[in-house]
């Protein structure tokens, strides 16, 4: 076995410009030089046929995958990546972590990952989606193992206060040259001698070509609720798509999935064609909560749809909490979180798709018209 190590930004050496290649596998490292992502390292890592964007300054978010000619994300309107200096999280509406929202892949947590949360004078207590994916990546290393077929990339991510909360998320990235499909462990640490709570949520993005007029979302719904009245419509076809609409508000749904006998549960979004489909996959024990993002508007202003495991629904933490769905953890206690997002055609897709509509079959599922008490805030009490 030859395994290659690389550090590319410790404590001691920082490498801005950095390229390995080791057969078919490889590791670039760039940094952007003008526009609102000036002075950011994209770290490109490549398997076989499959190229992956890592963005270590955005809590190490996945901005694009390249699997054969096809390109996995979408096109927001927002020209990314951003720096997380031109992202305003702490703006008084509590949206300022729009402003960098582009990736395929972004992490939402710790201490919140959902709605922005005031308190009763209407003071900002927690932005959108939280602080991870706006903080910079430490301690990075790249490893190469040519008899395996692999690429690894590791990091962590901090997010810490000073007599508030010390959280760690340590990740590591896995890419295979003989499948196209990133695999990672995230790792959240309580580094406190005191007890915390914390969230997370992955804000898993795509778009055209995969997303369309007749593309279909495939899993095994337990339940499932419209998250608002502007979500009650769409409940008929919550898992099908339509072509763009200027002017559509999105539309989203809460779920729970169904897991497979090894406890890990997925979603499938196939494109148009039923030629390619991504599938998605994650413990069921540990992201319990799945929330489906339909933003079905104009193409120049985001057409994409979010496929969202996560620890709880993305409402405002205070209502979470109220509702029990926050994560304790004692003093040096972790929890660990593993997920996959696979690429599939011709016979691993109908192979996936089976797999999953096997695990459908086996119950119906329960569906709310109106959105469900405990689920959102709002909510009739007697739904």
């Amino acid at each position: 076995m030859s395994v290659h190590s690389f550090e590319l930004l410790g404590a001691d050496t920082k490498r801005e410009h950095f390229e390995k290649r080791v057969g078919s596998l490889g590791v670039q490292v760039q940094t952007l030089v003008s526009g609102l992502g000036r002075g950011m390292q994209v770290i490109e890592l490549s398997a076989g046929n499959t190229k992956v964007s890592v963005l270590p300054q955005r809590g190490m978010g996945i901005w694009k995958m390249i699997s054969g000619e096809l390109t996995l994300g979408w096109n927001s309107p927002v020209r990314g990546p951003v720096n997380p200096a031109c992202v305003p999280l702490s703006e008084p509406s509590g949206l300022g972590w729009l402003d960098g929202f582009d990736e395929l892949v972004a992490r939402c947590g710790l201490v919140n990952n959902g709605a922005p949360d005031f308190d009763s004078q209407g003071k900002l207590l927690h932005g959108l989606h939280g602080r991870i994916a706006n903080l910079p990546a430490h301690s990075l290393n790249v490893s190469i193992d040519d008899a395996a077929g692999t690429i690894t990339l590791a990091g962590a991510v901090d997010e810490t206060r000073f007599l508030v909360q010390s959280l760690q998320m340590k990740t590591s990235l896995v890419l295979s040259a003989d499948r196209p499909c990133i695999e990672w462990t995230d790792t959240i640490e309580n580094l406190s001698d005191r007890p915390t709570t914390f969230q997370m949520l992955y804000h898993i993005n795509f778009g055209p070509p995969l997303l369309g007029a007749g593309a279909e979302l495939v899993a095994a719904v337990e339940e499932l609720a419209p998250r608002d009245a502007g979500s009650m419509s769409d409940i008929g076809t919550w898992n099908r798509y339509d072509s763009p609409c200027p002017g559509r508000a999105e539309q989203v749904h809460f779920a729970t999935i169904r897991s497979h006998s090894e406890g890990v549960a997925s979603a499938m979004l196939v494109a148009p064609d039923a030629k390619n489909a991504v599938c998605v996959a994650w413990r069921a024990d540990t992201l319990p909560c799945f929330a489906l993002w339909k933003n079905q508007g104009g193409l120049a202003d985001g057409y994409v749809t979010g496929l969202e495991p996560a620890t709880n629904f993305p409402n405002a933490r205070s209502f979470e909490e109220s509702q029990g769905r926050v994560v304790a953890l004692g003093p040096h206690e972790s929890v660990r979180f593993d997920l996959s997002l696979e690429h599939l055609s011709g016979s691993r897709l109908i192979e996936r798709r089976k797999q999953i509509e096997a695990v459908m079959a086996s119950r119906t599922a329960k569906m709310h018209e109106h959105p469900r008490s405990g689920w959102s805030a709002g909510a009739s009490a007697n739904r």
